[in-house]
């Protein structure tokens, strides 16, 4: 079959192309989105970042409780020869802990 080979080739270049439109149209409605806003009279300051330290504590925690639900599957995948399910659900576990850590911080900070 020639199909097989020219799919191969194909997939990765359909793949980038509906990427790149997906971003270049969630642009342009963000930008029509905030231009309707702006006619209605509201402030445009609304669209300002306050900051990224929410965002960077988010991902930091959540990456650690990744990384130790990755070392947690694998002492479980070692120990009791659970393979790839005690991967997965340390993965969530863990990453679901560090997202909740996350949010508590968050809010104690915005306690402040």
């Amino acid at each position: 079959m020639v199909i097989v080979p020219v799919l191969g080739v194909l997939l990765p270049i359909i793949i980038t192309l509906g990427a790149f439109i997906m971003v270049v149209y969630l642009r342009k409605f963000q930008n029509v989105e905030r231009m309707m806003i702006i006619e209605k009279g509201l402030s445009p300051d609304m669209f300002k970042s306050v900051g990224t330290a929410p965002t960077t504590v988010r991902w930091a925690l959540l990456l650690i409780g990744v990384g130790i639900g990755f070392l947690m599957g694998y002492w479980l995948d070692r120990s009791f020869d659970m393979e790839e399910v005690g991967y997965f659900s340390m993965l969530f576990i863990f990453g679901g802990l560090g997202l909740g850590l996350a949010y508590f911080v968050e809010e104690k900070k915005n306690k402040k």
